[in-house]
């Protein structure tokens, strides 16, 4: 049975354009174009959910890799950071660690985010390889989350 949220490979996929001097996220073979979805939040061609993160708990529960302390002091925790959903139901901060980071330094309680959904990534790819191997690896992560759910209501029932 196809899960609702799998996705269908396009043989036909091209990337967006890319030009000098934008900024990606690279994520293995998923680099992101940060400055196209940028771009399409602000002009409204990509409609985002807008999130809340509490950056003291969201510290507590996420990877957060060294930044580049030169950088911080110019960082601005006021402009929103983008999370984007790599696995079905987890989000990862593709754009805004720095001012991440920087919030979590500084005390700030809360920072806003534009929080993309996984389907809503797919035109953001630098390169086809790395949208081929995202539906591949989104899909095979949904048909393991589903074999999850069926043995533990299996396990639930057997209690039973």
């Amino acid at each position: 049975m196809r899960h609702k949220r799998q996705i269908k490979l396009n043989e036909e996929y091209t990337p967006l354009p890319s030009y000098e001097g934008d900024e990606f996220f690279p994520n293995g073979i998923f680099n992101f174009n940060i400055s196209r979805i940028t771009e399409h939040i602000h002009d409204g061609t990509l409609k985002v959910e807008k999130e809340t993160i509490d950056v003291g708990s969201w510290f507590e529960t996420h990877y957060h890799a060294s930044v580049n302390e030169e950088h911080l002091p110019t960082v601005d925790v006021n402009k929103p950071v983008i999370q984007a959903e790599v696995q079905p139901g987890e989000f990862n901060i593709i754009d805004g660690n720095h001012r991440m980071e920087k919030a979590y330094r500084d005390g700030v309680t809360n920072i806003q985010s534009y929080k993309l959904r996984g389907e809503q990534l797919l035109p953001y790819f630098m390169k086809k390889q790395g949208y081929t191997a995202f539906v591949e690896y989104w899909n095979s992560k949904l048909k393991e989350d589903e074999r999850n759910k069926k043995l533990k209501e299996n396990m639930l029932s057997y209690r039973e």
